[in-house]
Formats: structure tokens, sequence, C-alpha cells
């Protein structure tokens, strides 16, 4: 059984991936109103993956016996200033994601719950990933900033992806 502090803390973590993966929703209207359809289906995919990674807490907590508490979900970013902001923000976001699962990574050690500090350890692994992914994004388009031909290959690219690793 999870301990309240843990299953508290796995909660909060739950409905931060939910938020993630409406974030991610609101990143990819964005990019379609820009006509990015290739930068759109790649948010799309960012958000789904979101969903499954809360979903993955979600069956955590009811395995260890918890109590699931889903809350409101805030709302989003919905204004970008252009392209490269919505890249910006998206990988500040996995940063402080990957600050989140660091923090419950340490508070299920100071719990000494080890079973719930091993299984974070697949989320950690995730977030090198994620920030790798939105970063390479970045520097990408930092590089292009408003060439027409690279953008257009960029988002070409994004488009024939099927995940987002």
């Amino acid at each position: 059984m999870l301990s309240k502090t843990i299953e508290k803390a796995f909660n909060d973590q739950l409905n931060k991936e939910f938020y993630s993966s409406y974030l991610y929703l609101s990143m990819s209207a964005y990019a379609e109103s820009k006509n990015f359809s290739g930068m759109a289906h790649f948010l799309k995919l960012k958000a789904q993956e979101e969903r499954e990674h809360a979903l993955k807490i979600f069956d955590y907590i009811i395995d260890r016996r918890g109590t699931i508490l889903l809350k409101d979900i805030k709302a989003n970013i919905t204004k970008f200033k252009s392209i490269l902001d919505l890249f910006e923000k998206s990988y500040e976001h996995e940063c402080n994601v990957t600050k989140l699962i660091n923090n419950l990574i340490t508070l299920t050690g100071k719990e000494k719950d080890y079973c719930s500090k091993a299984f974070l350890h697949w989320f950690a692994i995730e977030q090198i990933e994620e920030e790798k992914t939105s970063l390479d994004i970045v520097e990408k388009l930092k590089i292009i900033k408003s060439d027409g031909p690279s953008l257009y290959m960029l988002d070409k690219d994004l488009k024939s992806s099927n995940n987002t690793k």
C-alpha cells in the first residue's frame, strides 16, 4: 500500500500529466492555426504520450491500493509569439516535469518506498528523451529562423513522425 504522503504526491503528478496532455493539445492547435500541420501532428502525439504517462501513474496508484483523486485541469497557455516560442515553452515545460519527477524520487527515498522509487525511474529516463527532443527542435528553429523552405522541411519531417522520440 501507498502511504498517504506518496499517494497524494502521485495523484498530484497524475493530474500534472493530464495537464501536460492538454498543454500539448493547445500547442497543436496553435501550430495548426499557423498552417504547420506536421508540427500540429507531432504535438498531438506528445499530448497522447502525456495521457499515457498519466494512465501509467493511474494504474500504479490502483495497483498499490491507493485512491485516485482527479482534479480540475487549469487553463493552458494558448497564445504563443511564434513557432519558436511554442517549442521553447515545450522545452521549459519538459525541464519542469523533470524537476517534478526528481522531487518524487527524492520523496519516495525519504519515505523508504522503494517500489515507488523503482517505478519512477522509467519516468526519469523518459524525461531525458523528452528534453532532448524538445531542445533539438528549438535549436533547429533557431538555425532556420524564418527561412520558408527550411520551415517547410522541418514541418514535413515532424508530420512523418510516428512518435515523439
